[in-house]
C-alpha cells in the first residue's frame, strides 16, 4: 500500500546515491510498494533529463528509476487542494513555488507524507504530513 509521495529533490538525491541511507530505505520502500511520485515530480525529472546531454549515464538511470516507481495521476482533488493552498500562501505572503505546491496538495489529497529534504519550505503548508529520509 502507498504510503509515502516522493518530493522531486529526494528522487534526485537516490538517483545520484548521495546518502547511502536514503539509497536503502528507497529501496526497501519501493520493494514494499510504499512509494510513489506525483506527475508533477515526473515532470521534474524528465525536464531535467531532458537538459541533459544525450551520452550522460544519468538518462539511464532517471528512465529505470520511473520505470520501477509507481507515478500517481495529479487528479481533481489534488487540484482543489493546490487552489486552496496556492490561495493561502498568496494571502500569507509565503509562496513556495508553483510545483511544490503541487506536491504538497497532491500529498495532501491522497493522504501521504511526503518525503522531502525540503522541510522547512513545506512546513508552511497546513495539512501536510512530511518526513526527510536524509540524516
Amino acid at each position: 500500500m502507498i504510503r509515502f509521495l516522493i518530493d522531486t529533490n529526494i528522487a534526485s538525491y537516490f538517483l545520484k546515491r548521495k546518502f547511502p541511507s536514503l539509497h536503502e530505505r528507497m529501496k526497501a520502500a519501493m520493494l514494499a510498494g510504499e512509494v510513489a511520485i506525483s506527475t508533477v515530480t515526473r515532470a521534474e525529472l524528465r525536464y531535467g533529463q531532458a537538459l541533459m546531454p544525450a551520452d550522460d549515464r544519468r538518462r539511464r538511470l532517471i528512465d529505470a528509476f520511473l520505470e520501477e516507481i509507481p507515478t500517481l495521476d495529479w487528479t481533481a482533488a489534488a487540484a482543489d487542494h493546490y487552489g486552496r493552498l496556492a490561495a493561502i500562501q498568496k494571502q500569507t505572503g509565503t509562496p513556495i513555488g508553483t510545483l511544490d505546491t503541487q506536491i504538497a496538495a497532491h500529498a495532501v489529497a491522497e493522504h501521504l507524507v511526503l518525503i522531502t529534504h525540503n522541510t522547512r519550505h513545506f512546513e508552511r503548508v497546513p495539512d501536510l504530513q512530511m518526513e526527510t529520509w536524509v540524516s
